[in-house]
């Protein structure tokens, strides 16, 4: 009778101990320490920043304008041109000093800029006569920027060819006159002597001016 309490009092204690070792497994588990995060969770106590955001480029659209240079005017040609003497200048030793003139008779500026070509000539359609008209180079080289209408003026100076004791005498029916750098020229009508020596200049020029 007492071996039988015993048992059951045995069995009893083994149950209750078992019983709290399952308690002791089925406890909560330990806490996670912060700093460690949990996937799909914003750890606490951390101050980790979002990343910023990048800058947007510049819009191709929106950048200023660049600035142009207007294009230069073109050199005057004969073809736009028209000429005229004015012979007020009076004259010294037997020479006389004439204005010679270049209007624009175009539609747009032109630039007329240095020295033109002079020679007496027989005719509009002639060969010239005698020496090429020398250079005076007295009065600077300008930059003279003709409006349609206005004019630009070079001194040209004329020696009376009977001066010349050599002198081959012939008739001129004018001048031919080339604008600076140009190819083409203008005739201007004014009857004359001239001398067929090619080295006697009757005729020497200065650059234009404005008028």
């Amino acid at each position: 009778m007492t071996s039988q309490r015993i048992s059951q009092g045995f069995v009893i204690t083994t149950a209750v101990a078992a019983a709290a070792l399952m308690l002791t497994a089925c406890g909560p588990s330990q806490p996670q320490t912060q700093g460690t995060a949990t996937p799909g969770t914003t750890t606490q106590g951390t101050n980790s920043a979002s990343p910023s955001a990048t800058p947007a480029s510049p819009d191709a659209s929106q950048s200023p304008p660049s600035s142009t240079t207007p294009p230069a005017p073109a050199l005057c040609k004969a073809a736009t041109l028209s000429a005229a003497t004015d012979a007020s200048g009076g004259g010294a030793a037997g020479s006389v000093y004439m204005k010679l003139n270049l209007t624009n008779t175009g539609t747009a500026p032109c630039l007329l800029k240095g020295y033109p070509g002079v020679s007496l000539t027989a005719d509009a359609d002639g060969a010239p006569i005698g020496a090429a008209a020398t250079r005076d180079e007295t009065t600077p080289v300008a930059d003279v920027l003709l409006a349609p209408d206005q004019t630009g003026t070079a001194v040209l100076r004329y020696t009376q060819a009977a001066n010349y004791s050599d002198c081959t005498l012939t008739d001129a029916a004018g001048y031919r006159i080339y604008p600076p750098e140009d190819t083409a020229s203008l005739f201007l009508p004014q009857p004359t002597s001239a001398c067929t020596n090619a080295n006697i200049a009757l005729l020497s020029v200065g650059a234009f001016q404005p008028a």
